[in-house]
């Protein structure tokens, strides 16, 4: 291209010409003159033609302006690389109006390229917030807003948030209750301290009717028809609810608590280490476990001495030692958060559980400085309990073909039994073949 006058321009043709598809007569080394003019670019004459070459202005107005386009882009292309589109946000619906993009193939390749590029520079974006060590779903927080733990303190509706609470509990205890044994646990609750959280579930959907007692105005309330206390507990006492309590009791609603108090209980578990304990049981009255009964010669045990021919395949292991029974159960802080995430979402009469509680406290090697399991699971003799075995919940089960409510509820807690001790045998076995591990 040439420009020897003012406003004009001189195009040599040094390559054939072909336009949509038709034959053009410009040919190679012909030479054309242009003006231009406020009114775009006119042909003004062909200085080096055949007679055949000369095209009328409105083909050479074509030709001028699809070259003018093809440099002009050429040009965007070198000024603004892909990064460069990037930063200014083009998407790939603004690249698609160029005429280079009216393949719809390259339009799609064109968004994902621009989504990769955005996502690439918000991974490295420092104004952007992105913390991996929040909470799940909690990343894009900055830490000091992020509050990934709760309680069940009762505040108030007004004032100062930070004078809502005059005593916080360290403690919480839940039973699992029907209206017929409301005087069982008000005598029950009156066994724990101001410095216990009170949480009630409430399997016959009766809940109001326990405003008569005084302490249940502070209680915490929870209703579902139906329903037993590990079910409850999968639910409601996630270990991160329940973090601010130093120990967890989770408690039938048939228990005789005359020779039994809290404080003294808890003085006991911290002096001998238990992780996860119960009161023993009056050997008058609803035991099963040899385990689990009072002995009168301690304040603690931690295991039996087994007879000949009782059963315990290892005298460390449940039922002979590491062994509480479900009933009235009491866990750590710690202990708790590896026992909830093992209770099953399906089995909610927790019958096999207690066969599995010592490996939430087991040490991880022998030669672990730390005390082995059946050291931190004991029975508290010095306070101890009686089980009435009060079939109350057992009875709102469904009397089927000719079977009581109570059989059709004592079968299912057989067959969740068998299922637990399944599951927990194949996640094992699972565990140790894919880590190449013959245990």
């Amino acid at each position: 291209m040439k420009n020897e006058d003012h406003g004009l321009v001189y195009f040599v043709i040094t390559r054939g010409w072909r336009q949509f598809g038709e034959a053009n007569d410009v040919q190679v080394g012909d030479t054309y003159k242009f003006e231009l003019t406020d009114n775009g670019t006119l042909p003004m004459a062909c200085l080096h033609c055949d007679s055949n070459s000369f095209k009328s202005a409105e083909t050479m107005r074509l030709i001028v302006s699809i070259g003018c386009g093809v440099m002009f882009g050429l040009f965007i292309g070198i000024s603004f690389p892909t990064t460069s589109l990037t930063k200014l946000n083009l998407t790939a619906s603004l690249v698609s109006n160029f005429p280079i993009a009216r393949d719809k193939n390259n339009v799609v390749s064109a968004q994902n390229h621009t989504d990769s590029s955005i996502k690439n520079q918000d991974a490295t974006d420092q104004s952007k917030i992105w913390v991996p060590s929040n909470p799940r779903g909690a990343e894009r927080l900055p830490p000091g807003i992020v509050s990934s733990e709760s309680d069940y303190y009762l505040r108030r509706l007004w004032g100062n948030p930070s004078e809502d609470l005059s005593n916080k509990p360290k403690f919480l205890v839940t039973f699992t209750v029907g209206l017929k044994q409301k005087h069982n646990i008000d005598a029950a609750v009156k066994k724990f301290s101001d410095d216990f959280t009170i949480l009630l579930f409430h399997y016959d959907g009766k809940t109001t009717e326990w405003d008569e007692f005084e302490w249940s105005q502070r209680a915490i309330h929870v209703s579902a028809r139906k329903q037993t206390k590990w079910w409850y507990a999968k639910r409601f006492l996630h270990p991160d609810i329940v973090s601010a309590y130093d120990y967890i009791f989770i408690w039938d609603e048939d228990l005789g608590v005359e020779n039994f108090d809290a404080k003294e209980y808890i003085k006991l578990v911290k002096k001998h280490g238990l992780e996860i304990s119960q009161p023993g049981l009056d050997p008058r009255k609803g035991t099963t476990w040899p385990m689990t009964i009072r002995r009168g010669d301690g304040e603690v045990h931690t295991l039996i001495e087994e007879k000949p021919g009782g059963g315990c395949s290892d005298p460390h292991l449940p039922p002979c030692a590491a062994f509480v029974e479900i009933m009235a159960p009491a866990f750590s802080r710690d202990a708790w958060r590896c026992v909830w995430h093992m209770i099953q979402n399906d089995l909610i009469h927790g019958w096999g559980l207690d066969f599995a509680l010592h490996k939430c406290v087991e040490a991880l090697s022998v030669h672990s400085l730390l005390k082995p399991a059946h050291e931190k699971i004991g029975v508290v003799d010095a306070q101890w309990i009686v089980h009435q075995s009060v079939p109350s919940l057992g009875n709102e089960g469904q009397a089927k073909d000719g079977k009581a409510a109570w059989k059709g509820v004592r079968e299912r807690c057989e067959k969740e039994w068998s299922m637990f001790q399944s599951r927990v045998e194949n996640a094992e076995k699972a565990y140790y073949k894919s880590n190449g591990i013959d245990p």
